[in-house]
């Protein structure tokens, strides 16, 4: 994994919000059509008469399920509801046309939208609105792409809030919902901005001025670590009006925001009493690029930072989970973020702290940012000492997926309905019969799948008055029942979404939803099922699985070319990088030996470029999968202990495995060529040699037909080298 990547949807320069990925053109290559041109050449090279494995790499599924994701968000943005029926292009063109900076009357620039109680009333006397064109001479929505350290909370408590939004940042497929690219302040600038947040089953657009609070010239909100960096303060407007005032922003739940960001499931899990699998839970979240945080006790007051750096009653965002090796073993640590910007774990694990003397220079300086920035490493153990609460959230529960032998799939059923008030038997006290009776009831059907691990989460969210400033405390919940309308489960709690997982045998299940008031809900059913057909005329709803079996795995690739393609239709070397870096390198192995430069990938693009183009089709893309993944189980295979590369020896024997010949002084030559220091191959470089290696085999044996030797003119062979 990358754990210094942020996502990048800035250049260097102030920009509105550019492409994370800049289109590299190519030059043509007009020589290559010349009697056997590099695209036929190439062409008869990877399209060898013998059948290549067909492997996926690990965390691979994940680009199956951000692709279904994606056309699932895409599809309800097409549907976007439009908050107080603002219409962001009609309204700035308006005010374009007038030459007038936008007002929102509908969230203005007065106390009411901070709220009456946040602050006292000689305070909120006192604030300030002003737009980031009176703060600087050169505003910018986002400079230098967006990350988590351009956040810093301000007076209100809203770290809830603002946690969510620091593992947003990391996760571009759906940080590109949220912030849309088509607003700045520098074309078509009108003081008027938008974002969109998922509420009960739709997006909703909100449209804001760029009006912001201050009090004693200091934000009253998030506030930018670069100064004339404004996308973290707009958004926090954006979501304070969807909320009803800044005020409803002061305490909240991490989990709420986690789902109004993603439109996921969000599972939490009890850190005091954890599950006995939380680790795998933990290591299959980072895997499929969930979001996540955690939050501490709040039993003591609130923002009392402990001795040992760690604040109570306090949320902070999950960016990292890794197996490190240390000193004579290996070590479990987890990378943690302090939504303040600063203030940071002093234990063990800590910046400075002797535990990274007893790691390798080369991960040491990977992972570790010696910095005040609020981030940190803490030990798992650590973590479960300081920490209450995990919350993972994603699409569908993919993080549930660890322990599978199929390849499994998660289905979702949504209802949205008016749920009545169950009877009461005792003080706060639900009558199981009473609900059963008197509420509708939701028929599930669990196929008869082998599952290792959960197989049904149940998702209950209660949809807000209008008004979210007058929302009252409500105990909300679900029960499960069999035959006989016996209540075999149950889930309660007053917060606004109960989401619980479960372990279900298959049969037939009714599910109710129950209070002790009448309520408006969203009830979401994920079901685990096995297998996926991709030339099936349905396709699944959600989302394919981290977990894939071998004879399954090449169906992946199309989703993973899609995700990355230029308007899905080929990719070129930047892409292609980003593709392996965020997709291949999933796997702490492989990851541990550094990841795939540019250069590197602009070489194995060329390897499998038909077309001679630069860039590559599905179909290209396909043969290079398929070679990824053959190549990544034999370096796992040869990589006997563990270290996250080959020495010489385990080269040969890769080599060999391959299915490829190279005499000992060849051997020599590519460790030395692709090799460190000490001779040792990390995977990204493995992959850069053993492709380069089979394809000039492949090349070889095709163009020689049989015999010893090929002839060719000084042109053609530096047509073949000098691209290839």
């Amino acid at each position: 994994m990358d754990f210094d990547a942020v996502t990048a949807l800035g250049s260097a320069r102030c920009s509105t919000i550019p492409s994370a990925k800049r289109d590299r053109s190519w030059a043509s290559h007009t020589l290559l059509g010349h009697r056997f041109g590099l695209g036929k050449l190439i062409a008869i090279l990877v399209c060898p008469s013998q059948e290549r494995g067909t492997m996926l790499a690990p965390g691979s599924a994940l680009t199956l399920e951000r692709g279904w994701q994606t056309a699932r968000a895409a599809e309800s943005l097409q549907n976007l509801k439009k908050l107080n029926n603002q219409d962001f292009s009609r309204l700035r063109a308006q005010c374009l046309s007038q030459g007038l900076l936008f007002e929102d009357a509908t969230f203005p620039a007065q106390v009411s939208s901070v709220g009456p109680n946040l602050l006292p009333e000689d305070k909120l006397r006192r604030i300030q609105w002003k737009r980031p064109t009176e703060l600087q001479r050169n505003p910018c929505l986002v400079v230098d792409g967006i990350s988590r350290f351009d956040i810093m909370q301000g007076e209100i408590g809203d770290c809830w809030m603002l946690a969510a939004l620091g593992s947003l940042t990391l996760q571009k497929q759906f940080l590109e919902n949220v912030l849309p690219k088509d607003q700045g302040f520098q074309d078509n600038y009108a003081g008027i901005f938008h974002f969109r947040f998922w509420q009960y089953g739709d997006w909703v657009d909100v449209v804001i001025d760029d009006r912001l609070p201050f009090l004693n010239g200091r934000y009253l909100s998030v506030h930018p670590r670069t100064s004339n960096e404004f996308w973290p303060s707009l958004l926090e407007k954006a979501y304070a009006k969807l909320r009803g005032s800044y005020q409803n922003l002061h305490g909240g739940c991490l989990s709420d925001a986690l789902v109004d960001f993603t439109g996921g499931v969000q599972v939490q899990f009890p850190l005091k009493d954890p599950p006995p699998d939380l680790e795998e839970i933990l290591k299959a979240a980072d895997r499929s690029q969930c979001l996540m945080g955690c939050s501490t006790s709040s039993q003591l007051k609130r923002n009392i930072e402990l001795r040992n750096g760690i604040v109570q009653g306090h949320a902070y965002t999950i960016t990292g989970a890794v197996k490190i090796r240390y000193k004579n073993g290996w070590k479990h640590i987890i990378r943690i973020w302090n939504p303040w910007g600063h203030g940071e774990w002093k234990g063990p694990w800590s910046d400075g702290s002797s535990q990274w003397d007893h790691v390798e220079p080369k991960y040491r300086e990977t992972l570790l940012r010696n910095k005040d920035d609020g981030e940190f490493w803490m030990s798992c153990e650590n973590f479960l000492e300081q920490f209450s609460w995990l919350y993972i959230c994603n699409s569908t529960p993919v993080f549930l997926n660890f322990g599978d032998q199929h390849c499994a799939t998660w289905s979702v059923e949504r209802h949205v309905s008016l749920c009545s008030p169950v009877r009461v038997t005792g003080r706060n006290s639900y009558s199981p019969a009473g609900a059963v009776s008197t509420n509708m009831q939701y028929f599930i059907k669990v196929p008869d799948y082998d599952s290792k691990t959960y197989n049904v989460v149940i998702s209950l969210m209660r949809k807000h008055a209008e008004d979210q400033q007058d929302a009252k405390p409500l105990k909300i919940g679900f029960l499960i029942t069999g035959e006989n309308s016996r209540v075999l489960k149950e889930s309660f709690s007053m917060a606004r979404d109960v989401t619980n997982y479960f372990s279900l045998s298959p049969g037939t299940y009714a599910i109710v939803p129950a209070a002790n008031q009448e309520f408006e809900f969203l009830l979401r059913v994920f079901m685990k099922t096995q297998d996926y057909n991709e030339n099936s005329n349905s396709l699944p709803s959600p989302v394919l699985p981290m977990e894939v079996p071998k004879q399954n795995r090449d169906s992946s690739y199309k989703a993973a070319f899609l995700r990355y393609a230029t308007q899905g239709s080929v990719i070129d070397a930047s892409q292609l990088q980003q593709l392996l870096n965020e997709v291949i390198l999933q796997d702490e192995m492989t990851s541990l030996g550094g990841r795939f430069s540019f250069d590197s990938c602009r070489g194995i693009l060329a390897l499998m470029d038909l077309n001679s183009n630069g860039r590559l089709t599905l179909q290209e893309f396909g043969t290079l999968w398929r070679s990824l993944t053959k190549y990544m189980d034999i370096f796992s295979k040869e990589d006997r202990n563990h270290s996250g590369f080959l020495d010489v020896s385990e080269l040969r024997s890769a080599i060999q495995t391959a299915g490829l010949v190279a005499n000992e002084q060849l051997v020599r030559l590519m460790a030395l060529r692709y090799g460190d220091g000490a001779g040792r191959i990390s995977f990204s470089d493995f992959i850069c040699c053993m492709l380069r290696l089979e394809t000039v085999t492949h090349a070889f044996q095709n163009l020689a037909e049989g015999e010893s030797r090929i002839s060719m003119t000084a042109m053609e062979w530096l047509t073949l080298v000098m691209y290839t």
